[in-house]
C-alpha cells in the first residue's frame, strides 16, 4: 500500500482505514459468492442483508425509535433543500429557516420557490460566526416546519444543542455532523445528511423521516421525489447506490466495534480541543473565525494575517502530507476538516505546523 496522507478534506472526507481493508478484502467476490458489491443485484439475497445491516446500523447508532424510516437515497443534500419543501411547503404555507451558513441560505432558496420559505433568524451580518440559543427562536405559528443546518462545513459554526420545535416539526440538515455524537432523533421530524463526511462515501443521503410527516406527502408527487413512495420500497424505487450502503454497513460495525457515538463525541472533543487551543495561544498570529460558543468539533475555520501567508500554510502543509487545508472558495482562509475517521496523530502534526509557521512568520 503506497504511504496514507492526512487527508483534512470537508468532503469526500477520511474513511477508516479498518473499512478501506475489509473492503478491498471483498471487492472481487462478498462471502465467497465470485461477485463483489458494486456486481451483484439490489434485489438479490445476497444484497438484502446489506441494506437490512445498514439500516439497522444507523438505528442502533442513533436510537432511531420504530416510528421513523431510514431512507438511502440518492441526490446529496442539495436535492433534500428541494425535496422537502415539495413535500411540505405550499404556496400559502409557511415554514420557518434559521440561517447560520452557506448550506443553509441554499436549501431557504430552493424552499422560497415552493411556498413562504420565512427567515426566523439569521447570522448573516456578523458574518456566520455564531449560532442562536434555543432562547433567541421565536417560531411562526403556522409553520409546517422549521429547519436548521446542525453543523456549517465552510463557516465552521455547530448546534450544541438538538433544537426544540416547540410543537412544529423540526428538520435538520446533519451533513457534517451525523454519527459524530449522540442526538435525540425523538426532537426532529426529519433529519438528512449526505454521507460523504462520517457516514460512507459520496453519492448515498440518509434520511430518517418520522411516519407522520409520509403522510403529509402530497397526492400526485413525482415518484422519485416522494418520500412516501420511497419509504414504500425500502429505498428501492429505483437501483440505489449499492456500493455506497455496502460501506455504510462497514462504518456502522466499525463505530460499534469501537464505542459508539458517546465515544466518538469523546474523541472529536480531543481533537478539536487541542487544535483550537494551538489556535487560541499564537496571539492573534491565527484567528478563529466562529465564537467559541459555536465552534465546530468537525470543521476548524481560522485565518493567517495575509491571503500570501494562508497560500503558503497550505503550500508547506501539502509537503509535509496534510492535504485539503484550504478553506472554502467562497470564504478562503484555513479549514481543517477533522472528522470521525480522522486520526488525533495527524491534528497533532497540524498543530506542530501551526506552531512552528507562526514561530517564523510572526
Amino acid at each position: 500500500m503506497s504511504r496514507r496522507i492526512y487527508n483534512f478534506s470537508a468532503g469526500p472526507a477520511v474513511l477508516p482505514v479498518e473499512v478501506l481493508e475489509k473492503a478491498q478484502s471483498e471487492m472481487l467476490s462478498i462471502n465467497g459468492i465470485g461477485m463483489g458489491v458494486m456486481e451483484i443485484s439490489h434485489r438479490s439475497k445476497h444484497f438484502e442483508p446489506i441494506l437490512e445491516g445498514a439500516i439497522g446500523g444507523i438505528r442502533e447508532l442513533l436510537g432511531v425509535p420504530e416510528n421513523y424510516k431510514i431512507l438511502f437515497l440518492q441526490g446529496g443534500a442539495s436535492l433534500q433543500f428541494s425535496m422537502i419543501p415539495l413535500n411540505f411547503l405550499g404556496k400559502n404555507e409557511t415554514a420557518d429557516y434559521i440561517i447560520t451558513g452557506a448550506w443553509g441560505k441554499k436549501a431557504l432558496k430552493e424552499a422560497k420557490r415552493c411556498g413562504d420559505a420565512n427567515v426566523i433568524f439569521s447570522t448573516a451580518n456578523e458574518n456566520f460566526k455564531s449560532v442562536p440559543t434555543q432562547e433567541e427562536l421565536n417560531f411562526s405559528q403556522n409553520a409546517n416546519y422549521v429547519h436548521y443546518t446542525s453543523n456549517e462545513t465552510i463557516e465552521g459554526v455547530e448546534f450544541k444543542y438538538d433544537l426544540d420545535g416547540t410543537g412544529i416539526p423540526v428538520v435538520c440538515d446533519a451533513s457534517s455532523n451525523i454519527l459524530s455524537k449522540p442526538i435525540d432523533v425523538e426532537k426532529h421530524a426529519l433529519i438528512y445528511a449526505g454521507a460523504q463526511k462520517n457516514i460512507g462515501p459520496s453519492g448515498v443521503t440518509l434520511v430518517i423521516i418520522r411516519d407522520d410527516l409520509l403522510e403529509r406527502v402530497p397526492a400526485g408527487q413525482h415518484s422519485m421525489l416522494d418520500y412516501r413512495a420511497l419509504a414504500e420500497h425500502n429505498s428501492m424505487l429505483n437501483t440505489p447506490n449499492t456500493w455506497g450502503i455496502y460501506i455504510i454497513n462497514l462504518v456502522c460495525e466499525h463505530i460499534k466495534k469501537h464505542g459508539g457515538l458517546v465515544e466518538m463525541e469523546k474523541k472529536n472533543e480531543e481533537k478539536a480541543k487541542v487544535l483550537y487551543n494551538a489556535i487560541d495561544a499564537s496571539d492573534g498570529f491565527y484567528r478563529g473565525h466562529a465564537e467559541k460558543s459555536a465552534r465546530s468539533l468537525m470543521n476548524v475555520t481560522f485565518r493567517l494575517p495575509s491571503e500570501d501567508l494562508e497560500k503558503r500554510f497550505v503550500s508547506e502543509a501539502t509537503a509535509q502530507g496534510l492535504d485539503g487545508l484550504k478553506g472554502h472558495r467562497s470564504v478562503g482562509g484555513i479549514r481543517a476538516s477533522i472528522y470521525n475517521a480522522f486520526p488525533k496523530q495527524g491534528v497533532e502534526k497540524l498543530v506542530e505546523l501551526v506552531k512552528e509557521f507562526a514561530q517564523e512568520n510572526g
